[in-house]
């Protein structure tokens, strides 16, 4: 036991111990206080909170003029009848035969012992009774408050009996389609109202991979959704989603009802009207896809005011530049297209076109492929001179074309591209005047491909029976021993150079052979 001596030692000590402890943690305390005080006081922070004002300013600005698109499409009893399956599906099928070890119809013996109704009753798809209604939801964006103009996808409203518009601020509005162009997936649309929202339209020709990107629309329903990405990429061509595809990508959010929605800068101006996404699951995967605004105020200039796209039309048949083709014309260029014919009687045959020219600029704009150069075509204004730059015979070109009104039906008669193979196996004939007519030919030279061996050469680079062979490496042919010729004076290392024509439209392919 401790006497009072060593009791007084001993609260001492505690006393000082508990002292000193506080003394530490007000220190720490103190010093903390100071460590964040400088955090929050520090040039970084501050540069954040008006970076971060920046996104609050661009959506307070842009988001009251995105509105909600809800579609909806009435089907009548008739139009259920078309939709159902035939009543006697299974029945007009032919009955298999006694020596036939599998049945036709999975369900015939249930039918023969139930009977059609009961069948019917449990195994026919159903539809409701009478007429019923079916919904789809998108976003568009005002774009001219005065006259209620709002530009959204083609397919948010493709044959919609009735639109329902709902502002940010609540308010509904009928819609009432002013224009659509497949095309290009892109519709206008217009409401009637009195002090409306509207939107800046930007300019898409001057974005760069890396900037900021705002997407705000109506995902699944939830009206009013702003995320942030960048921009992945410009020119995406092949998505799937129209004919001519000029697409921005961004890695913003987009989901099923942002389609029609804006994509927007950081200066608050549209830059693109969001249209697809792609993905394995049907949500976000951080690759989505933008129509440009420029296409975008060309479109909607010719919906507005003439109810229909009017597209420019240059009149020739182009494919993109290989590796080998760049050496069969002695140039060394990856971009750029190779005209392989011009049509009669169009603006490219009166500026002096020529087959194999290779455009790389157009109106002062640099040509990176054969999409590339037919969007820009199309959104040229009917009638406007334009300078195109050409390679031709390795020089540099300019020629001036006078842009004309596309043709109609100019993509029903256009050929996809198609590959160009590696190596040659075919056998060809002349072209004789009954040949000729019994082929729908015009031409009075060249040779025709009577047969492809499977797997051959020609095979590879989708050279066809009955495709006309005009040019071998440039020259000229009128007949085989010409063809012949030709194949033998040239290099099989680098390629055979042939135009081939088929139907109404040429294209340039290059075969490679290898010597026995």
């Amino acid at each position: 036991m401790f006497n009072k001596a060593g009791k007084f030692y001993l609260r001492f000590l505690l006393v000082l111990g508990f002292c000193v402890a506080t003394s530490i943690c007000l220190s720490g305390k103190t010093t903390l206080y100071a460590a964040n005080k400088q955090i929050a006081d520090s040039d970084d922070v501050a540069t954040a909170q008006r970076f971060e004002k920046v996104f609050e300013q661009v959506v307070e600005q842009v988001k009251p003029a995105v509105v909600s698109i809800t579609s909806v499409k009435v089907f009548k009893p008739a139009q259920q009848k078309q939709r159902q399956m035939p009543k006697d599906q299974y029945h007009s099928q032919p009955r298999p035969g006694p020596d036939q070890e599998q049945e036709q119809d999975q369900f015939r013996d249930f039918r023969d012992f139930f009977g059609d109704d009961f069948f019917d009753k449990f195994f026919k798809p159903r539809f409701p009774e009478g007429e019923y209604k079916v919904q789809g939801l998108g976003s568009g964006v005002i774009i001219d408050s005065e006259k209620g103009y709002i530009v959204t996808n083609n397919h948010v409203v493709e044959d919609a009996d009735e639109l329902k518009i709902t502002l940010g601020d609540r308010r509904e509005f009928d819609g009432k389609v002013v224009g659509t162009d497949p095309q290009t997936d892109i519709a206008v649309v217009k409401i009637e109202g009195k002090n409306l929202p509207s939107a800046k339209l930007g300019d898409s020709d001057t974005i760069r991979v890396g900037q900021w990107a705002i997407a705000i629309g109506n995902p699944f329903g939830l009206s009013q959704t702003v995320s942030v990405g960048v921009i992945s990429a410009t020119g995406r061509a092949n998505v799937g989603v129209a004919q001519y595809e000029d697409m921005i990508q961004t890695d913003a959010a987009i989901n099923p009802g942002n389609s029609g929605g804006p994509l927007v800068n950081i200066r608050g101006e549209i830059i693109g009207i969001n249209t697809a996404i792609f993905t394995r699951s049907g949500g976000y995967q951080g690759i989505g896809f933008a129509i440009p605004v420029n296409m975008v105020k060309t479109i909607m200039r010719d919906l507005v005011e003439k109810g229909k796209v009017t597209r420019g039309w240059l009149g020739v048949v182009i494919q993109d530049i290989t590796p080998d083709l760049a050496k069969s014309f002695n140039v060394t260029i990856t971009e750029g297209v190779l005209v392989s014919e011009i049509q009669e009687n169009s603006p490219a045959k009166e500026a002096d076109f020529e087959r194999g020219d290779i455009v790389v600029e157009y109106d002062g704009k640099s040509i990176r492929d054969v999409n590339h150069l037919r969007n820009i075509v199309a959104q040229t204004e009917i009638g406007k001179k334009v300078k195109a730059k050409v390679l031709r015979e390795g020089k540099e070109k300019e020629l001036i074309v006078k842009i004309g009104e596309q043709p109609a039906d100019l993509f029903a008669a256009a050929p996809g591209a198609a590959p160009v193979g590696k190596d040659l196996g075919m056998t060809v004939q002349n072209l004789t005047k009954e040949l000729a007519k019994s082929l729908g030919i015009e031409e009075d030279s060249g040779v025709i491909v009577s047969e492809v061996q499977p797997g051959s050469p020609a095979a590879l680079s989708e050279i066809r029976e009955g495709d006309l062979i005009k040019e071998v490496n440039r020259k000229k042919i009128s007949n085989v021993a010409e063809f012949k010729k030709a194949l033998n004076e040239g290099d099989k290392e680098k390629g055979i150079l042939m135009l081939v024509k088929r139907g109404e439209f040429s294209r340039y392919a290059i075969i490679k052979t290898k010597e026995k």
